[in-house]
C-alpha cells in the first residue's frame, strides 16, 4: 500500500506532457520555512518530486529543520547512481546557515512567515511577514540572485512587491524569475467547479486572475473546461465566492488551531513541478501566477504565463470576459493597487 502510494503521488507530480525522466538535469530546490505548517508537507512533497535531485532539497527554517529533514530524508525515494551515504535532505537552522541553504538554488520556495488566525486577514499578516520576506529576498539576492523564487509567504499580493524591490537595490531583479504562488486558488476553483458542474475533477481547469486575497482573487469560469451549461448565474457567483474566501473557510473550520497549510503544500508543490520542467525545457508548461504584468495598468497582475528555461517566457492575456467577471476585475484593482503600493513603501521605508 505504501509502495502504491509513493508511484500515485510522485505520478501526480510529474504531470509532464511526454517528459523523459531519463534525461532530466538534476535540480537543486530551497525550502524557506521548511518547519512550518505548510514547509513540512511541502518538503515531503518536493521529496517525492522526479525532478528535484535527490541530494538536493535543502530546508531552511529558524528551528526544528534538523528534525524535519531527517524524517523527510527517510523516505525511499531514488538517489543518483553513485550516492556515496551524504544525506539526501539537508537542513539548515538561523541566519547564519541560511547562505549555505541557498547556494545554488535552482529554485527557492518561501512558505515562511505566520500563518493566518481565527479573524485575522491577509493584511493583519503583513507587519510581521514583511520583514521576514525582506530579509530573505536579500539573502536570496546574494547567495542565488538566478533562482526561481516562488512566494507563498502572505499577504502575496504585498511580498511579492517586496521581494522585487529588494532585488532592484542589489542589481539582481529579473522579472521574469519572480512568481507570487496564486495555484491554491486554482486548485480551490477546479475543485469547486467539478463538485458543481459534476465533472471529473482532473479533466477540469480554471484560469483564476488578478490577486491573491479576497475579492482580488477572480476566477474566470465563464472560460472553465470543460464547460457546463447546468451552472445558473447564482451558482458562479457562489462559486466565486467560495473560491475567494476559501482561506477564511479552513481557518475557520480548524477552529482557531491552522490554516490552510495542507492544500497550500499541495498547490505549492504544484506550482514548483511547473516550474523545474520549464527549467528543463519542457514545452508548453501553463500555470497562472501573479508576476510583473503589462496585462492591466497594475504593476503585477496574475494571469496564465507560460514558464520556460528562463523563468516566465510568456504573459497571457485575460481572454474574453462574461460581465460579471469585467465587474469584478474593475471591483478588484483599487485593493490590489492598495496592496502592491504597500509592499514597495515598507521595502524602501524599512
Amino acid at each position: 500500500m505504501r509502495s502504491s502510494l509513493l508511484k500515485s503521488t510522485s505520478e501526480l507530480l510529474r504531470r509532464t506532457r511526454g517528459y523523459s525522466s531519463s534525461a532530466k538535469p538534476e535540480r537543486k530546490v530551497a525550502i524557506l520555512g521548511a518547519a512550518g505548517g505548510i514547509g513540512q508537507p511541502l518538503s515531503l512533497l518536493m521529496k517525492l518530486n522526479p525532478l528535484v535531485s535527490s541530494l538536493s532539497l535543502s530546508l531552511y527554517d529558524i528551528a526544528g529543520t534538523v528534525g524535519v529533514a531527517a524524517d523527510v530524508s527517510h523516505i525511499n525515494t531514488p538517489a543518483p547512481a553513485d550516492w556515496s551515504g551524504v544525506p539526501q535532505v539537508k537542513g539548515f537552522m538561523g541566519d547564519d546557515q541560511l547562505g549555505e541553504a541557498l547556494e545554488g538554488s535552482d529554485v527557492v520556495i518561501i512558505p515562511a512567515g505566520v500563518p493566518r488566525k481565527p479573524g485575522m486577514t491577509r493584511d493583519d499578516l503583513f507587519n510581521i511577514n514583511a520583514g521576514i520576506v525582506k530579509a530573505l529576498s536579500t539573502a536570496i539576492a546574494k547567495h542565488c540572485p538566478n533562482a526561481l523564487v516562488n512566494m507563498i509567504s502572505n499577504p502575496v499580493n504585498s511580498t511579492v512587491p517586496i521581494a522585487a524591490e529588494v532585488f532592484k537595490k542589489a542589481g539582481t531583479y529579473d522579472e521574469k524569475k519572480l512568481f507570487g504562488v496564486t495555484t491554491l486558488d486554482v486548485v480551490r476553483a477546479k475543485t469547486f467547479y467539478a463538485g458543481k458542474a459534476g465533472v471529473p475533477v482532473t479533466e477540469v481547469n480554471v484560469p483564476v486572475v488578478g490577486g491573491h486575497a479576497g475579492i482580488t482573487i477572480l476566477p474566470l469560469f465563464s472560460q472553465a473546461t470543460p464547460p457546463s451549461n447546468s451552472l445558473s448565474q447564482e451558482d458562479i457567483v457562489a462559486l466565486t465566492k467560495r473560491t475567494q474566501d476559501g482561506g477564511t473557510e479552513v481557518v475557520e473550520a480548524k477552529a482557531g488551531k491552522g490554516s490552510a497549510t495542507l492544500s497550500m503544500a499541495y498547490a505549492g508543490a504544484v506550482f514548483a513541478h511547473a516550474c523545474l520542467k520549464g527549467l528543463n525545457g519542457v514545452p508548453d508548461v501553463v500555470e497562472c501566477s501573479f508576476v510583473q504584468s503589462t496585462v492591466t495598468e497594475l504593476p503585477f497582475f496574475a494571469s496564465k504565463v507560460r514558464l520556460g528555461k528562463n523563468g516566465v517566457e510568456e504573459v497571457f492575456g485575460l481572454g474574453e470576459l462574461s460581465d460579471f467577471e469585467k465587474q469584478g476585475l474593475e471591483n478588484l484593482k483599487g485593493e490590489l493597487k492598495a496592496s502592491i503600493e504597500k509592499g514597495i513603501k515598507f521595502a524602501h521605508g524599512n
